[in-house]
């Protein structure tokens, strides 16, 4: 399909035109990460489907139906839903200090019968649409220096400070430096830019001495010298680097980790299925699904480049830094090169609201992709 007859009225509303326009080899990349999980989740569990790959397997096929539904929606209607999810998603997170469901001991769930969700997921979709909404009707010296910054700062904050609460480190670090990037990419003064970053950094010692519970406190220094307390909070640094060492240059072959299939290896399914990778495939494993994550995120920054509209760029932009800021992380996290913050690896680690909302933030980068040539008004309910 030409880019002329793409600009035809009308011709983009055709479904079989918006199904030419998404593009398959990113949902390609997206499905070979995913059968990855799969595989090492039937490995992990002694060759057996449950009680990890065939779920993750069913959901994927859902909630890959999911995706390329909401890739047909047009912007104006993510647009027009942006402040709507973002405060469904701040109020489930104050509901969750309420009548929220304990586990692991935190209080990060909503129950709801068999159905459990993790509000913290749905605010990182909300806030980088509130973000973008915002930053599509602001102007450009607004948007790098004056007074109505407070306000993103104010959208910023607030999910921020209710996940830290809960306690939930990770996110709530995830989410902060979801924000500030789609600030950054909004226009932000480097001079801003600058003293933020040497504030937070300031702000580093306080937080953990002051801030942290004792737990929280102990991973963020054991990690430093994890040997200092090997059977305790040392002890998922420690078992996570004996899985990844070992695995050497080819791995151990696959359902053949001693650190996984005996169970040395803490949440192997989910915060170090990384870890168990890299036990049976090695090096080459890992470098291969990590190229993978790149091909992913160098093809969703571009959808953000090619499109037209300030809100599409800075949605699918901020989409791309929460999942490759997650990728960051918990690869950090599990070679020990930062503490352990219970950030899943997307995609890979076993989860259902976690892929959801992997998913459901695709579509709307899919979206930004099929229905680049819109474009998007701001109309009423702007809070410039």
């Amino acid at each position: 399909m030409t880019v002329s007859a793409l600009t035809r009225p009308g011709e983009r509303d055709r479904l079989i035109v918006k199904l030419s326009e998404i593009d398959w080899i990113f949902c390609l990349a997206l499905t070979l990460i995913a059968a990855a999980a799969i595989i090492m989740q039937f490995s992990i569990a002694g060759s057996t489907w449950m009680p990890w790959a065939l779920p993750t397997a069913i959901r994927y096929v859902v909630f890959f139906v999911i995706m390329i539904v909401l890739s047909l929606l047009d912007l104006r209607v993510w647009f027009a839903l942006a402040y709507p999810i973002y405060g469904i998603g701040l109020l489930l997170l104050m509901a969750v200090m309420v009548v929220g469901h304990h586990a692991l001991g935190a209080q990060r769930w909503l129950q709801a019968g068999p159905i459990q969700i993790q509000p913290s997921e749905i605010m990182k979709i909300g806030l980088v649409l509130a973000l973008a909404r915002f930053y599509h009707s602001a102007s450009g010296r607004t948007a790098r220096w004056s007074w109505w910054l407070l306000w993103p700062a104010l959208l910023i904050l607030m999910p921020v400070a209710l996940i830290f609460k809960q306690p939930d480190l990770g996110t709530a670090i995830l989410v902060a430096l979801t924000g500030g990037m789609v600030m950054i990419l909004g226009g932000l003064s480097w001079r801003v830019i600058a003293a933020g970053v040497l504030g937070a950094v300031a702000m580093i010692p306080p937080v953990v001495m002051f801030a942290l519970h004792g737990y929280q406190r102990a991973r963020v220094t054991s990690f430093l010298d994890p040997e200092s307390d090997p059977s305790g909070a040392g002890y998922h640094n420690l078992q996570s680097a004996i899985a990844i060492g070992s695995g050497g240059l080819l791995g151990k072959g696959y359902g053949l980790g001693s650190q996984s299939q005996l169970n040395f290896l803490p949440e192997k399914q989910t915060d170090f299925i990384f870890s168990s990778l890299a036990e049976q495939f090695g090096f080459v494993g890992c470098v291969s699904i990590l190229l993978l994550y790149a091909a992913v995120i160098f093809m969703a920054l571009r959808t953000a480049y090619i499109s037209h509209s300030h809100f599409g760029r800075l949605a699918a932009a901020g989409i791309t830094v929460t999942f490759a800021v997650s990728v960051l992380i918990n690869g950090a996290m599990v070679m020990g090169l930062a503490p352990v913050v219970g950030v899943p690896m997307p995609l890979l680690s076993y989860g259902g609201t976690v892929m959801l909302t992997v998913m459901i933030g695709f579509g709307l980068v899919l979206a930004v992709r099929v229905h680049r040539y819109s474009e998007v008004t701001s109309g009423k309910g702007s809070l410039m």
